[in-house]
C-alpha cells in the first residue's frame, strides 16, 4: 500500500515542503531515497524502537520511502515522526484520512516522546502558504509555530497521542497564541537600562543619534570609563520591532534553535562574540551553510567588544553585509541568502596598553606601537562607522553620585518620533528606513546645506584634516541630529556637532 505523508525542510531561513512517500509490499527490505543525510538513514533504528514501546511495529515487509524531491539534502532527525506516521499508515496499523491535510515533522526517542526540533517558524510560514491545514509537531515547539495565524498547530509529546488523534480517540486541541500581546508583554522592561549610567553625559548623546539614525558607532577609550556598560544598553533606546521585524527575527533564531518557548522575540537582538571568533562563525557556512552572528543580529546590534584584538580576516568579511545588509553564501549546488541589517557598536582602547597621552598612566605606549594597534583596523571598515567617539573616565564625583540619570524609555520616545521622520521621509524610497541607509544621491536630496553651513564644513575638512570619506557620514548624522530637534532643515549647529564624531578622521589618530 502506498501513502503520501508531508514534512518540512529548511534551507537558508526558507522552508520547502517535503512529500514523504511509503510504499509497503510483499518482500523484505527497509530502503530509504531521497537524498537523506545519515541522521535520516538511523531513523529506522528509532522508529523501530519507538513503534515497539508503544504497542506496535515495523511490518516485516519490503518497505520503500522517497522523501521528494529528491534533488534536494535532506538534514536531521525531525523527519521521524513523519516517517512512522507513513509507515503505521501504510502498513494498515491506523487509519488516518487525514494525514495529507498537515505537515508533520519530530524527533523520536526510543520510548516514542518527542524531541524539539529546529526551524519549526519557517515551517509554519511555508504550510500555510501551500494551503496546508496544520501541523504536527513537538510541544516545546508549539508556541513558536502557533504564532502563523490561520494555521491549526497539534502539539504533541509521544508519538501514541498523534495516533489517537488521526484514529478520533483522544483529539489533541490546537495551540493559539495571540500574536499581538505576545509581542507587546516585555517591550517596556528592558533588562539594561541608562538610567543606570554614571556620568557620560556626551557618550549617551552620541548614542541617542546612532539608535535614532541606525548608525554604526566605535567608542575609543581607556579601560574601566564604561564602554561596555554603555554598549549594552543601547538596545534599551532603539525603536520596538514592528511585528514584521520580530517575526524575521525569529525566523532566524529558529534557524539555529535558538529561541524559547515564549515564542516571538520581542527584544531586540544583541549579540557579543569573543573576539576568537572565526569568519565563518561572524557570517555564516559551513558545509551546509547556517546562519552567522551579524544575522543573529539582524533588526539588533553586533557588539565587538577590542575590536583590534578580532582577526584582520574576520573584520574584512563583514564590510559587504554592512553595506548590503544581507550575506550571500554560496556553495557548489545551493546558494542561501541570510539577512543582516544590524547596528555595529564596537569598543577599543586608544592603544595596547589602554592610555593615550597620559603622562599618570600605568603603561605608556610610543606613537609608532599606537599607530601600529590602529592599523588593526582597516580604511573601508572605518569608513562604514559613522561615529567615532572618545569616552573619558567616570570621575569620582559623578561615580558616588546617588541621582538617577535620564531612563531608557525617555530616551527611546525621542529616538522613535526621529525614525517616524525618517519613516515618513523615506516611504517612496526602496529600500531605505533610516538616515545611515542614505546613498550619496538622497544626500544630495534630502541634506542640502545653507552657505553657512558648507563653510564651516570646509573649514573643518581642511584644519582638522578630515578625510574625503568623512564627508557623507557627516551629512548623515547631521541629518540624524536635526530629525531629533524635529527640524526639516539642516543648520550650522547640526553640522558642526556632527564634525565632533569624527575622531579617528583625525591627524594623530589613523595619520
Amino acid at each position: 500500500m502506498l501513502t503520501k505523508v508531508y514534512g518540512s525542510a529548511v534551507f537558508g531561513v526558507e522552508a520547502t515542503t517535503i512529500t514523504v512517500e511509503v510504499n509497503v509490499a510483499l518482500g523484505i527490505g527497509y530502503h530509504l531515497v531521497g537524498l537523506p543525510d545519515n541522521a535520516v538513514k538511523e531513523s529506522n533504528f528509532r522508529i523501530a524502537a519507538a513503534l515497539q514501546n508503544n504497542g506496535l511495529k515495523v511490518p516485516g515487509k519490503k518497505i520503500i520511502i522517497n522523501m521528494a524531491p529528491a534533488d534536494l539534502r535532506k538534514e536531521g532527525a525531525a523527519y521521524d515522526l513523519t516517517i512512522a506516521l507513513g509507515i503505521l499508515v501504510a502498513s494498515g496499523q491506523i487509519e488516518a484520512m487525514e494525514i495529507g491535510d498537515y505537515v508533520i515533522m519530530g524527533e523520536l526517542s526510543l520510548d516514542g516522546a518527542l524531541q524539539p526540533i529546529q526551524g519549526v517558524l519557517p515551517m509554519a510560514i511555508k504550510a500555510k502558504e501551500d494551503g496546508f491545514r496544520g501541523l504536527i509537531l513537538p510541544e516545546d515547539n508549539a508556541r513558536e509555530a502557533a504564532i502563523v495565524e490561520g494555521l491549526e498547530v497539534l502539539a504533541a509529546s509521544n508519538i501514541t497521542q498523534v495516533i489517537n488523534h488521526f484514529n478520533n480517540k483522544e483529539p489533541i486541541t490546537p495551540t493559539v497564541v495571540d500574536t499581538q500581546s505576545e509581542f507587546l508583554r516585555q517591550l517596556d522592561f528592558p533588562e539594561f537600562d541608562f538610567s543606570d549610567v554614571k556620568g557620560q553625559e556626551s557618550t549617551k548623546r552620541a548614542m541617542e543619534i546612532a539608535a535614532a539614525g541606525g548608525h554604526n558607532i566605535i567608542l575609543i577609550g581607556p579601560p574601566g570609563s564604561g564602554k561596555t556598560m554603555l554598549a549594552k544598553r543601547l538596545p534599551s533606546i532603539l525603536p520596538p520591532m514592528t511585528l514584521q521585524e520580530a517575526l524575521e527575527t525569529t525566523k532566524i533564531h529558529s534557524v539555529v534553535g535558538k529561541t524559547t518557548n515564549s515564542g516571538l522575540m520581542s527584544q531586540r537582538p544583541f549579540r557579543s562574540p569573543h573576539h576568537t571568533i572565526s569568519d565563518v562563525a561572524l557570517v555564516g557556512g559551513g558545509s551546509y551553510p547556517q546562519p552567522g552572528e551579524i544575522s543573529l543580529s539582524h533588526n539588533g546590534v553586533l557588539f565587538l567588544d577590542e575590536l583590534p584584538e578580532f582577526k584582520r580576516s574576520v573584520l574584512e568579511v563583514m564590510r559587504q553585509p554592512l553595506e548590503d545588509r544581507e550575506v550571500t553564501i554560496s556553495r557548489a549546488k545551493f546558494t542561501v541568502t541570510y539577512p543582516s541589517s544590524f547596528m555595529l557598536v564596537a569598543s577599543m582602547n586608544p592603544s595596547p596598553g589602554g592610555y593615550f597621552n597620559d603622562p599618570d598612566a600605568p603603561v605608556t605606549n610610543s606613537p609608532a606601537e599606537m599607530q601600529r594597534y590602529l592599523g588593526k583596523i582597516s580604511g573601508p571598515l572605518l569608513d562604514r562607522i559613522d561615529l567615532h567617539i572618545e569616552v573619558t573616565p567616570v570621575p569620582f564625583e559623578k561615580l558616588s553620585d546617588d541621582r538617577k540619570g535620564e531612563s531608557s524609555l525617555l530616551i527611546r520616545e525621542r529616538v522613535r518620533a526621529a525614525r517616524m521622520l525618517q519613516t515618513q521621509r523615506f516611504v517612496d524610497v526602496n529600500g531605505v528606513h533610516y538616515n545611515a541607509q542614505m546613498s550619496t544621491k538622497q544626500l544630495r536630496t534630502f541634506c542640502p546645506l545653507d552657505r553657512t553651513s558648507k563653510e564651516l564644513l570646509q573649514n573643518a575638512m581642511e584644519q582638522l584634516q578630515l578625510s574625503a570619506r568623512a564627508y557623507d557620514r557627516i551629512l548623515k548624522v547631521a541629518r540624524t541630529i536635526a530629525d531629533l530637534e524635529n527640524k526639516d532643515e539642516l543648520l550650522p549647529e547640526h553640522i558642526g556637532e556632527a564634525i565632533q564624531y569624527r575622531s579617528l578622521d583625525r591627524e594623530g589618530w589613523m595619520g
